[in-house]
């Protein structure tokens, strides 16, 4: 006797999501930046906030060095050298180990949020002019510019020999990674703000426009979007086929890329503030900094917190996650080192100055910048 051709398809589907399920189950683990480098924004293209890097339990300053502007520009590390821009221009290139100048690349405008990122033979930074800079890796000398119609806060993010990054023309750029010519622009519905996250061929993008973009690296073309509902600050962190970032309508969004949906909003109930911060990946948890003044943790299958931890100002800084500990900064001055499990607070370090920039973690040391221009090594 023949099934039902409905129960035969329910079995089939119900088979399928087994399948699925199992895939997910036993997938590799996410990527991460390996021990010895921090080449990009959040540490790797899908913006993971993973490091590999065995850093000391307790962290001293090992030097500094006083960029004479404000810092919001968060480090690069590759080769054993950290590069870092400064509100006033300056792209530096430092000796990890001793904090000594390599060289100074000027760009001309002012430097904002965007973050170098590092390639085979040049360092990668955008600025509040609208120009995205390639500078030679072994002597600081400027290679190409590309121009864009108004500022560059995005990062930019390296794939398929393309430098891929945001403008707030609110366009999403691909420039040859080479000789800087333009490959293609995405035009999105508002600025662009947010570093893209790539993953599979794909950028992704969430944006002014309250859209989650994904965009084929390939030739330029939306493959397809997923409505957020919100101005999106934050860069997204794209895990498989998840995605999670936050949001100025005070919420932590979770997003199944397959179906192509909302599959949680996470928010605090008692304190309504935006979400600036980028998330980091911390095992079965996504970690981020709040306006509300706190860092949260949120169970990545039911949206729910975890837990939460305070400071005593907000958190802009995005999470860097290394050795089962949460390093971020807080616009209360302090670096703070917790427990990834719990929450607790391990250890804190006062800069002095606010702390929004996001560390970066390589060779057991931790680098960030302050607002007070001051860029600190600690390990």
């Amino acid at each position: 006797m023949t099934a039902p051709r409905h129960i035969v398809t329910a079995l089939l589907l119900s088979l399928a999501i087994t399948v699925l399920d199992a895939q997910q189950k036993t997938a590799a683990p996410p990527p991460s930046s390996p021990a010895d480098a921090w080449k990009q924004f959040r540490g790797s293209p899908t913006l993971t906030g993973l490091s590999s890097s065995s850093v000391p339990a307790t962290l001293k300053v090992l030097w500094t060095y006083d960029l004479g502007d404000i810092i919001e520009s968060s480090a690069a590390i590759a080769g054993g050298v950290v590069y870092v821009g400064g509100g006033n221009g300056d792209l530096v290139a430092l000796d990890l180990q001793s904090g000594k100048l390599k060289w100074k690349y000027t760009t001309g405008n002012l430097i904002g949020e965007s973050s170098p990122a590092v390639g085979t033979d040049a360092v990668y930074v955008g600025d509040l002019g609208g120009l995205m800079h390639a500078v030679r890796i072994a002597d600081g000398k400027g290679l190409w510019t590309f121009k864009t119609a108004s500022e560059i806060k995005s990062s930019p993010v390296i794939a398929d020999g393309a430098v891929l990054f945001g403008s707030y023309d609110g366009n999403l750029y691909a420039v040859d990674e080479k000789s800087g010519r333009l490959r293609w622009k995405f035009t999105t519905n508002g600025m662009v703000h947010a570093t893209p996250a790539v993953q599979n061929g794909l950028a992704f993008i969430a944006g002014c426009d309250a859209m989650l973009r994904a965009i084929r690296i390939a030739d330029g073309k939306e493959a397809y979007r997923v409505e957020s509902g919100a101005y999106t600050g934050a860069s997204p962190l794209i895990d498989g086929t998840r995605a999670y970032y936050g949001t100025f309508n005070n919420e932590v969004l979770g997003v199944d890329l397959q179906r192509r949906r909302i599959l949680w909003r996470y928010s605090d109930p008692d304190r309504r503030f935006p979400f600036y911060s980028s998330a980091a990946l911390a095992g079965s948890r996504v970690i981020l900094g709040g306006r509300d003044k706190s860092v949260h943790a949120i169970d990545m299958k039911t949206g729910k917190a975890a837990w939460t931890f305070a400071t005593k100002a907000r958190v802009d800084s995005s999470p860097v996650i290394a050795g089962g500990r949460v390093y971020i900064g807080s616009s209360d001055g302090k670096l703070y080192v917790l427990d990834v499990d719990s929450g607790k607070k391990l250890f804190e370090f006062d800069a002095g100055s606010g702390l929004t920039t996001s560390p970066a973690i390589a060779a057991g040391r931790v680098v960030i910048g302050s607002q007070d221009g001051r860029l600190y090594v600690l390990g």
